[in-house]
């Protein structure tokens, strides 16, 4: 079946004693379109689409590959407006994940839209650790190989900076749990790459983490420093709790938790925080270095969407004053 160019399909469904199949595909610019399947033909008839209320016609989708460090071609993709001028001056977003074996393939999120519409552009990376190629491509960004994830996502800010899309003052990085991760870690590696990071629920503490609640599931993602010396070396190595350099300056940072998550409990964005404050009291540092605290609330599943709007509305905000000032 040939889909749209640059679209995921989110959900299918089928019913028992016919041949009905039925597909939602959707992508950055279309929230989902519902098709009928007939099998015997593999013709797709839409039945249902939602509308939207904003223009798609003017942005576009593209997909590039870049060389990573060790010179693995990794795939992102860029959504921004068309015919865009390559000046390296326009705000970015920059997403990933990287990990769990996860696909994250094009989708429709609201908030990137207005992101879109106030002239920013967003990319989403492929990054190892994920599943978007297979389990070979799982495996090569876990356990010992978790630094891969990293430069992963190092080498999509630089391939975008030299092929003038924006510039390290323009340039956001957001990412949710392990994905938070993903941006504490590269936060440190790299502080010079990035105008502004949001850290979303992260888990930061890579030494401790599988002492808490389901952190204890993750040791076959992850590893684990208190059984394994090996382990503790690798970790050790890029545990953002734990490589926070003294008297090193940080660019303006957001991490976000919940006093309900039990999943990332909220000591991970709470220790990280601190670290960062106490480093920045002591070099007398100017950025923002800032911690959302939601209440009631936990790792995410669940929550109402009064609480999403707040959330988003708190985090655009930090990015406007950071990275998207005279956009």
């Amino acid at each position: 079946i040939r889909l749209s160019a640059l679209s995921s399909v989110t959900a299918l469904h089928a019913r028992q004693g016919t041949a009905d199949i039925f597909l939602k595909v959707e992508s950055y610019l279309d929230p989902g379109t519902v098709y009928h399947c007939d099998p015997h033909t593999a013709v797709l008839t839409p039945i249902w689409h939602t509308a939207v209320s904003f223009d798609a016609d003017r942005f576009e989708t593209t997909q590039v590959f870049f060389p990573s460090k060790d010179g693995t071609p990794v795939s992102m993709f860029l959504t921004h407006a068309k015919n865009l001028p390559r000046h390296g001056d326009h705000p970015l977003l920059l997403y990933g994940y990287g990990g769990f074996n996860a696909n994250h393939t094009p989708a429709f999120a609201p908030h990137v839209i207005q992101w879109l519409e106030r002239g920013g552009i967003f990319a989403d990376v492929n990054l190892r650790g994920g599943g978007e190629y297979g389990q070979a491509w799982h495996e090569a960004g876990m356990l010992q190989k978790k630094q891969t994830v990293f430069d992963d996502f190092i080498a999509a800010a630089e391939w975008l900076i030299t092929n003038g899309y924006t510039q390290p003052g323009r340039l956001a990085t957001i990412g949710r749990s392990n994905g938070g991760l993903l941006t504490a870690a590269t936060l440190l590696q790299r502080p010079d790459l990035f105008g502004a990071v949001v850290s979303v629920v992260p888990v930061t503490d890579m030494l401790r983490f599988q002492r808490f609640t389901a952190g204890r599931y993750w040791t076959v993602e992850y590893g684990n420093a208190a059984e394994n010396p090996d382990h503790f070396q690798f970790l050790y190595a890029y545990s953002p709790l734990h490589n926070v350099r003294h008297g090193a300056a940080y660019p303006p940072t957001l991490l976000t938790t919940a006093d309900g998550d039990d999943r990332v409990v909220p000591l991970h964005a709470m220790k990280f925080a601190a670290t960062l404050q106490a480093n920045a009291a002591s070099t007398l540092e100017t950025n923002p270095l800032l911690i959302r605290i939601d209440t009631k609330s936990g790792h995410g599943l669940g929550k109402p969407i009064s609480k999403w709007l707040d959330e988003w509305a708190d985090i655009y905000a930090f990015l406007a004053h950071t990275v998207q000032k005279g956009a």
